[in-house]
C-alpha cells in the first residue's frame, strides 16, 4: 500500500488529509484498546521476521497502510455521485481481498463470531466514514460513536452461527 501511495497518493495536498489520517489511526487505536480482551480478529506470525508480533503488524497498519489509504482514497475521490459509490465499493472490495488473502494463508483469524461478512459491513462503514470525516469531522466522530456502541451491544457469537 505505501508503494501505491507513492505512485497514486495526493502528496501535494497531504495537509488536507492529515486530520482524516489521524481520525483513522485514532479509531483503530481505540478499537485495539477497547476490545483488547474481546477482539474480533487476531493477526498471526507472517513470513517477514519483523512482523512476527501482532503489535508490529498493527503498528505497520497505523503508520503505513492507513495514511497510504487515505492519501489515495480521498486524493482521487470522484465528484460524480455514481462514480463515488463505485470508488467506495472498489475500496471495500480491495480491503476484503487483502483480508481474504490474509485469512487463507493464516495471517488473520476471526474471534467472537466475526467473519468476512461482518468485515464487508465494517468496511462499508469505514470508507463512508472517512469521506464524511474529510468534509464534516464532528459528524463523523458522532456517527463513529454510535457505530462503536452498536458493535459493543451486538453479541456476534449469538447472532452468527459459525
Amino acid at each position: 500500500m505505501p508503494l501505491a501511495a507513492y505512485r497514486w497518493g495526493d502528496w501535494r495536498n497531504w495537509r488536507l488529509y492529515y486530520p482524516t489520517i489521524l481520525f483513522y489511526v485514532l479509531s483503530d487505536l481505540f478499537y485495539n484498546y477497547a476490545l483488547f480482551q474481546y477482539p474480533m480478529w487476531r493477526f498471526h506470525d507472517g513470513p517477514i521476521p519483523l512482523f512476527h508480533y501482532e503489535f508490529f503488524i498493527v503498528l505497520s497498519f497505523l503508520l503505513l497502510r492507513y495514511p497510504a489509504t487515505v492519501l489515495i482514497y480521498l486524493g482521487r475521490f470522484p465528484s460524480d455521485k455514481w462514480k463515488a459509490v463505485g470508488w467506495i465499493l472498489f475500496w471495500v472490495a480491495l480491503y476484503l481481498a487483502f483480508e481474504a488473502f490474509d485469512y487463507q494463508i493464516g495471517l488473520i483469524s476471526y474471534d467472537n463470531g466475526w467473519h468476512i461478512g461482518w468485515s464487508l459491513l465494517f468496511n462499508l462503514v469505514l470508507f463512508s466514514m472517512l469521506k464524511i470525516h474529510y468534509h464534516r469531522p464532528l459528524l463523523a466522530w458522532a456517527l463513529s460513536a454510535i457505530w462503536i456502541v452498536t458493535l459493543w451491544n451486538i453479541p456476534l457469537e449469538v447472532i452468527i452461527k459459525d
